[in-house]
């Protein structure tokens, strides 16, 4: 008999901070779920997936050294498989661990 768990299908939530955490290695990470302030956007009407739209605050040692260009380019490669699947925005606000540290 197998586990309860193993037929739970995660939230696009939590599949998206998965695979930020073992991508960027994350220290701190805030995924949330905005997608009911777009129900009526046209790009989503009509379709059945209820988890399109996200605000992403990330905290990553990788992104030292990196433009906000390329921190945002990370972030999108690792949630590659979710923007073809469904996945249609994502906000995102990319910091080092210094940079977290100093807005504090």
């Amino acid at each position: 008999m197998g586990s309860r768990g193993a037929n739970l299908v995660l939230s696009r939530a939590n599949r998206m901070r998965a695979k930020l955490q073992s991508a960027l290695e994350a220290t701190a990470l805030e995924i949330d779920d905005v997608s009911y302030q777009h129900a009526g956007h046209a790009a989503v009407r009509g379709t059945a997936d209820s988890e399109t739209h996200f605000n992403v605050k990330i905290v990553s040692p990788k992104f030292d050294g990196q433009s906000l260009v390329k921190r945002h380019r990370l972030v999108y490669d690792a949630l590659a498989d979710e923007l073809q699947s469904g996945l249609h925005a994502v906000s995102i606000v990319a910091k080092t661990p210094q940079e977290a540290a100093a807005a504090k």
